[in-house]
């Protein structure tokens, strides 16, 4: 199965106490993993920036809630025990445990900030089933995603030579070349564009196509692009489009010597916004939690 959402997690989770006694949070972990199932591949699945286990950082916010909220406390550093008002809502609500129940405590408008703060943005109890960060980076890949789309347009509408001088900020802007190369790829004849040396003494290079295709690239496109690097004895080449390349045509480059990688107008955008090439940030926020190093406990996340 799916792993659940934080707010399901909250009753399985509180009922693992529900016998009294201090028990470490990482054995609990375990249990659920085991209750719901959950595979190794499931257990493994990370949060889109890959900075934590979706499973963990889950069954962290189901532990916060119910902390915070009263019905478990925290004796010491990653191990919890029940609250008597934990008994009373085990018992009260057999079925689900969510953050609709919680509201009913005065502890969790104050967890929530909304207490005393009529201006704040507060997301809606009922649309909340993602933790915290799975909600901001739905949202960030929501405007990455919008973006890539704006810029696909702009390299849609450019000059053949205007493509050519995006893809050589893109290479160098990844550490390929240098800024002082030239303001274009040099042309070369037999189906190769131009050549980005990899260091000052030309014993490395990478050889370039950068064409602004309006219409799917097919498989010839590429044969004859490796014909030229065999011709021209090279070992790698990278084909740049603005539009798409059809699977024939990348099913033969993956298999292809020698080495040769498609790069569709959607990946060049992704590359541009990775690498800061015709984009610039509008706003930057800073996440932050507590340093536990500093404060010799754990963050508030479990």
């Amino acid at each position: 199965m799916a792993v659940p959402d934080f707010q399901t997690l909250m009753r399985p989770l509180l009922n693992e106490y529900a016998g009294g006694g201090e028990r470490p949070i990482a054995d609990v972990r375990f249990a659920l993993a085991k209750m719901f199932a959950l595979t190794d591949e499931e257990l493994a699945q990370r949060l889109p920036s890959g900075s934590a286990r979706a499973f963990d950082n889950r069954v962290g916010w189901a532990t916060t809630y119910l902390n915070r909220c009263g019905l478990l406390t925290r004796p010491r550093r990653g191990v919890y025990t029940i609250t008597e008002r934990g008994v009373r809502v085990l018992a009260d609500h057999r079925d689900r445990i969510d953050l609709s129940v919680l509201s009913q405590f005065p502890e969790f408008e104050t967890f929530r900030g909304t207490r005393g703060q009529r201006n704040r943005r507060v997301v809606p109890i009922a649309v909340v089933e993602q933790t915290p960060e799975e909600r901001i980076e739905a949202a960030y890949e929501e405007l990455r995603t919008a973006l890539i789309g704006e810029l696909r347009e702009r390299i849609a509408a450019m000059s053949s030579a205007d493509f050519e001088d995006l893809v050589l900020d893109v290479l160098h802007a990844m550490g390929y070349g240098e800024e002082g190369e030239g303001s274009r790829l040099r042309t070369h004849d037999r189906g190769i564009d131009g050549v980005i040396r990899q260091d000052r003494l030309g014993l490395d290079a990478v050889y370039v196509q950068a064409k602004r295709w309006e219409a799917t690239v097919g498989r010839p496109v590429v044969q004859g692009f490796v014909g030229a690097l065999q011709g021209a004895r090279a070992m790698k080449g990278i084909i740049f489009s603005a539009s798409d390349f059809s699977n024939d045509a990348r099913e033969y480059a993956a298999t292809v010597s020698p080495r040769v990688v498609l790069v569709d107008g959607e990946r060049l955008a992704e590359l541009m916004i990775d690498h800061d090439v015709g984009v610039s940030a509008r706003e930057t926020y800073a996440v932050k939690r507590v340093d536990s190093d500093y404060f010799g406990d754990d963050v508030v996340v479990v």
